[in-house]
């Protein structure tokens, strides 16, 4: 494909979010809370946090506010709820540990393929973030995991959030390339399919183990341009 840039859904399609945050919340949280039921929780409650700024119900805020607000709700579905607890915020926990906790998804690993695949990617292709997660998040995971962006872009740098379209068109914009020549990837099939709406180019990747294996997400999406089962795999497809 004649693409110059590509662009990433980050959480599961270049992070693994689900064992980065249940990492965190066993080491802040101890060994009586069910860490990776915390983790699933909490993510239950992103896409729902994000309806109201879609919405125009209020203004946008940046990933890290929106998981905060919805920290108190998560907690309390493993049983942490602050009800007649001394020294805790209206979390169950105390306010550092609620602070620790949000920046549990600055924190998060890269998938194994990630770094290496990117490194091939980026001999050949303008790579950036074009994910729902803040700047400055999008640095922190860059730093920790060795990710190699040429820039970030994303939710904040536009004010909006996936799937709104102003995201997706902002890369072929900021990029100064026609959609065709951008190439979005993410192991959302739905994240593809707003991309596809935008006129950019689309690959799938499988990550099978991205909710830990249950419910798993499809092998492929045929409405994507390629569909693989990791960015190394991406990057030969492309020739890099």
């Amino acid at each position: 494909m004649d693409v110059g840039a590509l662009v990433f859904d980050v959480f599961g399609t270049v992070v693994d979010w689900r064992a980065g945050v249940a990492r965190e919340a066993a080491r802040l949280l101890g060994p009586g809370v069910d860490a990776a039921a915390f983790a699933d929780a909490w993510r239950a409650r992103y896409q729902p946090s994000m309806d109201r700024v879609r919405a125009g119900e209020r203004p946008f805020v940046p990933l890290d506010v929106l998981h905060r607000e919805s920290l108190p709700a998560a907690l309390a579905e493993v049983g942490i709820d602050g009800v007649g607890m001394d020294g805790v915020g209206m979390d169950g926990v105390a306010d550092d540990v609620a602070a620790e906790l949000v920046l549990a998804w600055h924190r998060l690993d890269p998938w194994p393929d990630a770094v290496p695949g990117l490194t091939r990617l980026r001999s050949r292709h303008v790579l950036a973030p074009l994910s729902n997660g803040g700047v400055r998040l999008s640095v922190d995971l860059a730093r920790r995991g060795g990710l190699p962006w040429d820039l970030v872009l994303g939710a904040e740098v536009v004010g909006r959030y996936k799937p709104d379209p102003e995201v997706y068109d902002s890369a072929p914009r900021l990029l100064a390339l026609p959609p065709s020549r951008v190439l979005m990837v993410a192991a959302h099939v739905e994240d593809l399919a707003e991309a596809r709406a935008r006129g950019l180019r689309t690959a799938y990747v499988h990550r099978p183990l991205e909710f830990g294996g249950d419910p798993a997400p499809p092998e492929t999406d045929p409405g994507a341009d390629l569909s693989v089962s990791s960015l190394e795999e991406l990057a030969a497809a492309l020739g890099c």
